[in-house]
């Protein structure tokens, strides 16, 4: 076991980013000090790299490839940086930067070792910028090129909005009013097409529908404010201020953009926990035991919905038998 700590983290400042890929570990703060730990080999110490990105982070994400990561936060725009050449000691490898003062304004020019960074949204209509204020971010989906991808973010004035690095600076969906209460919490992306679950900083959990941004359904009876959510499989689980665990089953979207989401999904079990939880993950493994419960569950209600469907059948035809009789008894 391996433990350090880090050095630049202050008072009042915290931890906006926690994650591993097989031969490192990456943490951020919210003063914007990224550090990645190597593993030593043979039971060497690890060796750690420390790279400075911008203060007042709320969110860092890495990609599920670790090729690249994402970050954004209060007055910073989301930003995507290749994971290798953001260090020092790579930045050397870099692909040199357009210094074309022309065509880039001052504050446009990227970074060493950065991809990507998107554009604040058009002046409303009095003309007034927008303040910049990432509260939330998830990738969507793995792309073969790591300088493409597809990112989601939630802001705190309650907005979702859409990346796609490929094709604009600005959100290619910006759907507002998605968060009621104090700003968006949390995003983060379904096992299902199409489905996303965002927090706000209330009480609301809510799943949404990528292709119009609709909220499919929410979630009812949690009383604390949601920091993390893991989906897994046909189940989600939730860690809230309220110290609850909670488990939650979930349903797809519908198969046709817009149209009415019959099933919805429900709180099934929920456990106390003495301390504040404020991160839950699901380690990716399914037991084998699970499974085929599950599969002989569902071929269970299988058989008994055939078989309803059977004596229904048999009873329509027994009615339909005993009124040809009575109406032949009529007629004589």
């Amino acid at each position: 076991m391996h433990e350090w700590t880090e050095k630049k983290l202050k008072e009042g400042q915290r931890f906006i980013g926690l994650a591993a890929s097989e031969s490192a570990v990456y943490s951020c703060t919210s003063n914007g000090a990224l550090r990645v730990t190597k593993f030593g080999q043979d039971g060497s110490e690890p060796s750690s790299s420390v790279t400075s990105l911008p203060m007042r982070l709320c969110e860092w994400r890495l990609s599920p490839d670790s090729r690249t990561f994402a970050y954004g936060g209060e007055e910073v725009e989301l930003s995507l940086w290749d994971t290798e050449n953001a260090f020092p000691e790579n930045t050397a490898a870099a692909q040199p930067l357009s210094t074309d003062s022309k065509k880039r304004r001052r504050g446009d020019q990227l970074l060493p070792g950065e991809l990507w960074r998107a554009k604040n949204v058009p002046n409303d209509h009095l003309s007034l910028r927008h303040p910049v204020y990432n509260t939330a971010l998830t990738y969507l989906q793995a792309s073969s090129s790591h300088a493409h991808q597809h990112l989601l973010v939630g802001t705190a004035n309650g907005s979702v909005r859409r990346y796609d690095t490929r094709a604009a600076r600005r959100p290619v969906s910006d759907w507002k009013g998605i968060g009621k209460v104090g700003g968006i919490g949390t995003v983060e992306k379904g096992i299902y097409e199409y489905e996303v679950f965002v927090a706000d900083r209330g009480s609301t959990l809510s799943a949404l529908d990528l292709r119009n941004g609709r909220v499919i359904y929410t979630y009812k009876g949690i009383s604390g404010a949601v920091t993390s959510v893991a989906p897994a499989s046909s189940l989600m689980a939730s860690a809230s201020q309220d110290r609850y665990i909670r488990l939650h089953s979930t349903f797809g979207p519908p198969a046709e953009a817009g149209q009415q989401q019959e099933q919805k999904g429900d709180v099934l079990e929920k456990t106390y926990m003495k301390v504040v939880p404020t991160v839950v993950v699901w380690d990716g493994a399914v037991g084998a035991e699970g499974l085929e419960a599950e599969r002989e569950e569902n071929e269970a209600e299988d058989e008994v919905w055939d078989g309803m469907q059977a004596a229904e059948s048999d009873s329509e035809d027994e009615g339909n038998g005993t009124r040809r009789k009575e109406k032949k008894l009529r007629t004589t």
